[in-house]
């Protein structure tokens, strides 16, 4: 080893072994040099020196991070109970106001797994997959990304099938209705929660800590950024916001025209294409208070907001609303605050009760349904309206034989 004590004169050091380890021999160098400036400018400007330091501080570094990443690779793996033969979905943080996910793919796949009763582990870890994609899936060690291939690959390996009801024309009518959603209507709920809300949208990011609310600003703003390069791209991005509200308007309306007074949207039967429908609609149902789509859904286009109710009271019973948060009043005010109040429980179900769909059934989980004899509507949907008294009978009541 090279003796740094050269690098300046030294007062009783002679007798120092010239070999000795770095460590020890920079630390001899600064304790006979402190009376010296000469000769720690001397060793300063030492190349030896200070190529020892790097490596002595970039060795700490890597240590440090491969600390880090063991940790963390420990935390994954006490998660990960048993990966074989597990469904792992990889899918965004859930976000502070008790919607699932901002993302409708995300919710769209969360949901189409507990439509088909099918146990998964969900990973929040914010990974894309190698696609770039959001959400994807493993399963033994199988990497699949899309959510249209995410159904088909489960459909394939695990034999669920929603659609096995539909006739060849209405899976025609199905795939259709879901390019319009995923490829039109998309892109104008996403401009109106990351373009034209995105202030109220960065509140619900989950994020906490000092450094909570520059980091949503940060991620908001870059999201807002890619939403309007991507729009652009796309072609929908090159029109004014008019334009772009007059096409989710036209789409929305489409969509509740389809659903009319069905239970779902291909009739009594579940199918993918609700799992689809549900996954987007839930943003303006959910996520946009006092915008456009809310005012939509929620008032004249009620048979959709009622879709969604349906939706979420069957597969999500952990996930409570306020009564508010049916209707559009007007006034958003109240629901602005990501930590709402007084949450009524409306007798939610378990999936697993539910799961039986046959239009016979009149009981289940011990509650009675009624029907109209001529359609699929429950009580609920039929006795809920726009702005009558409908609506104090809501907020009076809670309803407890509601249809699932």
């Amino acid at each position: 080893m090279v003796n740094l004590l050269s690098a300046c004169p030294t007062n009783g050091l002679k007798n120092h072994p010239v070999d000795l380890p770095v460590e020890m021999n920079i630390f001899l160098h600064f304790r006979s040099c402190s009376r010296d400036y000469g000769g720690i400018m001397s060793a300063l400007g030492s190349d030896s020196w200070w190529k020892k330091t790097l490596y002595i501080t970039g060795g700490a570094l890597l240590a440090a991070a491969a600390y880090l990443l063991h940790e963390l690779l420990a935390i994954r793996k006490e998660q990960e109970l048993d990966s074989k033969d597990a469904i792992i979905l990889h899918q965004f943080s859930r976000p502070k106001n008790g919607v699932p996910s901002l993302s409708p793919f995300c919710l769209k796949i969360e949901t189409y797994l507990r439509m088909v009763d099918l146990p998964y582990q969900n990973y929040f870890d914010g990974k894309l997959s190698p696609q770039g994609k959001m959400p994807w899936m493993e399963y033994n060690h199988e990497q699949v990304s899309g959510s249209e291939f995410i159904v088909d690959f489960l459909e394939e390996k695990l034999g669920v099938n929603l659609n096995k009801n539909l006739t060849p024309q209405e899976i025609a009518v199905s795939r259709a209705v879901t390019k319009m959603v995923e490829e039109h209507l998309y892109w104008t709920i996403a401009y109106c929660q990351w373009v034209d809300n995105l202030e109220e949208t960065q509140k619900l990011l989950a994020m906490s800590g000092p450094l909570s609310d520059t980091l949503k600003w940060l991620l908001g703003h870059l999201n807002g950024s890619m939403v309007r390069r991507e729009m652009y791209g796309h072609g929908i991005g090159r029109f004014s916001k008019e334009e772009v509200y007059t096409l989710m308007e036209k789409d929305m309306r489409t969509l509740a025209t389809l659903l009319g007074d069905k239970k779902y949207f291909m009739g009594s039967k579940m199918s993918t294409l609700d799992a689809t429908v549900f996954g987007h609609l839930a943003q303006a149902m959910w996520t946009l208070p006092g915008t456009r789509p809310e005012q939509l859904i929620k008032g004249e286009l009620i048979n959709l907001a009622m879709f969604c109710e349906r939706m979420r009271r069957r597969f999500w019973p952990e996930w409570f609303v306020e009564v508010e948060d049916l209707y559009y009043d007007g006034d958003s005010e109240s629901s602005n605050d990501g930590s709402p109040t007084g949450l009524l429980d409306f007798g939610l179900f378990s999936r697993t009760d539910t799961l039986d769909d046959s239009d016979t059934s009149g009981q289940s989980a011990g509650h009675t349904h009624t029907h109209s004899p001529d359609s699929d509507r429950s009580l609920f949907d039929s006795d809920v309206g726009t702005g009558s008294d409908n609506d104090i009978h809501l907020k009076e009541e809670l309803m407890p034989d509601l249809e699932v």
